[in-house]
């Protein structure tokens, strides 16, 4: 049986998008009976684009780490209401998503989906800082910081009761609207954020989201290692203005524009010495910058080599290995 949670009609075949991962191979997805290819890959999440007939363009945002159908409705639950705040409370304009799950008797899983219709590629922001002159990404960023404030501007009104956390990186956002992408901003634009897979929320100081999930596509034999050294880094760092500002400058590193990173370290600088959010506010620098993304690439470059590691394992022993992997990321 499938489930969905959204506030939307189901966007797929249910039955369909059951075949579907009852027939996928994790190693080639592309291999599938349906067309399919990978767009994008995530810590806990593979983002497809899967071409069923009479479809609407989707993005199928792939999670296949819950245990069963109850962590499934609890994320939903979590899920729901994240995209409830963000919208009617923080005031952001987010990409609407539904999600669905589909238990997996056979291998004694849920893998959980997230819908969300196909943005023009183009138009989101690690493509436009190819494409876009340094002036106006420099106005991209500062658009970028300006909704991100929303949100820490709402968890300081009201913190202790109810808080949400965002991770603001560039390739999270999008141009609203935009078809067949953008050479040029005008005085007036407005960005979509459309990463909405990990909802940290927290009431009364308590984050709903279960952290336990991060740790399920990792490997085995590390996983009293992140949940000793990382894990709690992961759960705090996206309600930290600073940290997220921070991570925010470091994917352009990933992104392959190291040029425009003193620049934008200026721009966040005077972002935040010209407001109250941050006090005291210890300004970035390209130093800083560096290092941070830095680690950050070496911690993922090492997790991704364990995964590896972890699924060659799987396929000696006979067992399924449920998640999709990227050959190679540049960072």
């Amino acid at each position: 049986m499938t489930r969905a949670a959204s506030q939307t009609t189901t966007a797929v075949d249910l039955d369909i998008l059951a075949r579907f991962e009852r027939d996928l191979d994790p190693r080639h997805p592309e291999r599938s009976a349906l067309p399919t290819r990978v767009l994008g890959y995530g810590e806990i999440s593979t983002v497809l684009e899967i071409e069923m007939a009479g479809g609407r363009r989707l993005a199928y945002k792939r999670m296949p780490m819950f245990k069963n159908e109850v962590e499934a409705e609890h994320f939903a639950a979590v899920y729901q209401e994240y995209m409830q705040v963000l919208r009617e409370r923080v005031d952001l304009r987010v990409v609407p998503g539904e999600l669905v799950w589909i238990p997996d008797e056979k291998h004694g899983r849920v893998v959980a989906y997230i819908l969300q219709e196909r943005l023009d590629q183009a138009a989101i922001g690690h493509r436009l800082i190819h494409s876009l002159s340094d002036g106006d990404i420099h106005k991209l960023v500062l658009a970028v910081l300006r909704e991100t404030a929303k949100v820490f501007d709402f968890n300081a009104a009201n913190k202790g009761q109810l808080e949400v956390a965002i991770d603001g990186q560039i390739s999270n956002w999008a141009i609203s609207g935009s078809q067949g992408g953008t050479s040029a901003l005008g005085e007036s634009f407005r960005l979509d954020y459309f990463d909405t897979s990990t909802p940290f929320l927290r009431k009364d100081g308590v984050e709903q989201l279960d952290p336990e999930l991060f740790l399920r596509s990792a490997p085995s034999f590390l996983t009293w290692v992140l949940r000793l050294l990382f894990l709690k880094d992961v759960m705090t760092r996206y309600y930290d203005f600073r940290k997220v500002a921070m991570d925010l400058l470091a994917n352009f590193f990933k992104e392959q524009r190291p040029d425009l990173v003193p620049g934008l370290v200026a721009v966040v600088n005077k972002f935040f010495s010209a407001g109250e959010r941050v006090q005291p506010f210890e300004p970035l620098s390209v130093r800083e910058v560096r290092a941070y993304y830095r680690e950050d690439a070496w911690i993922w470059r090492l997790y991704l080599a364990f995964r590896r590691v972890d699924r060659g394992l799987h396929r000696l022993v006979g067992r399924h290995y449920p998640y999709i992997l990227p050959e190679r990321i540049d960072r």
